[in-house]
């Protein structure tokens, strides 16, 4: 395992906790990023994983926001050269910046993607949550949201797209326009958020999460994800297209065809069914 500056990685087989630490400011920075491509990118090729978990490694704080220094720096820069940034803006930009592959690479990643907020995060880090598959955060008097607006900017690593896809056009319009940072129980009102765990055993919560997910069968863990993320901006024919290869890909699943006969033998709830050993097959 590379030794990090940013990340301190739990590996548990099944599932890995990665733990995102920048003290004093537990912002993320651009170093942070390079880190994270590098440790997605480590992970392509494990077989066993099953849930990654990112949190926070500092106290109440899960990401900050991204770090405004060098924002500030690069707005600055844009200023100081305005015959190129002028040139930018009558050519539009056609690759995506390095924040946004790193959340596609979450979002192709086969493994389930948890965002354990342990803390406060807005800006950077709570659209790093959004890019990853589920969201958890911690009870206890912690905020969400993007305030760039606040100081003339807007939501610059995906907030705009996926919080409206999430939570719909008009509420994701009102809480950026107006810079919202919203408590936990909002957001899981909003549906931004998937649960609330409690503050004085988060990590073991987060971990007891993890295991729930990890127990079901990997091959369907990974298509309901793609299924999901490949569907959802496609018109419902073409989703159902990707659902039924899904399918079919379960249904000829050695773990698939043993469970369904388990539970047509057994008078166990389904539920219960679920707690068997899968092999990935």
């Amino acid at each position: 395992m590379v030794d990090y500056k940013h990340l301190e990685i739990e590996d548990q087989g099944q599932i890995i906790i990665c733990y995102l630490s920048n003290p004093p400011t537990h912002t993320l920075t651009a170093q942070g990023l390079l880190e994270i491509h590098d440790f997605l990118d480590s992970l392509v090729t494990n077989k066993e994983l099953r849930i990654l978990a990112f949190t926070g490694a500092g106290e109440d704080v899960f990401i900050r926001h991204y770090e405004v220094g060098e924002l500030a720096d690069s707005a600055e820069k844009n200023i100081s050269q305005q015959e190129e940034t002028k040139k930018l803006e009558n050519n539009p930009i056609k690759e995506l910046h390095g924040f946004h592959k790193m959340l596609l690479k979450i979002r192709d990643l086969n493994a389930i993607v948890v965002a354990g907020i342990n803390g406060n995060t807005a800006g950077g880090g709570c659209e790093f949550s959004l890019g990853c598959d589920l969201r958890v955060m911690s009870s206890g008097d912690y905020f969400i949201g993007l305030p760039e607006t606040s100081v003339g900017i807007l939501p610059g690593g995906g907030g705009t797209q996926r919080l409206a896809r999430l939570i719909g056009s008009s509420r994701a319009l009102d809480l950026i326009l107006h810079g919202q940072l919203i408590s936990n129980v909002k957001a899981l009102e909003f549906g931004i958020i998937n649960e609330i765990l409690p503050k004085e055993s988060f990590l073991k919560s987060l971990k007891e999460y993890c295991q729930i997910l990890a127990n079901r069968a990997p091959i369907a863990l990974r298509e309901v994800k793609r299924a999901i993320h490949r569907g959802m901006d496609l018109p419902l024919e073409e989703a159902l297209l990707i659902e039924q290869e899904a399918f079919n890909k379960t249904m000829n699943s050695k773990d698939a065809a043993k469970a369904m006969r388990t539970m047509l033998n057994s008078k166990e709830e389904i539920d219960v069914i679920s707690k068997l050993e899968w092999s990935g097959e």
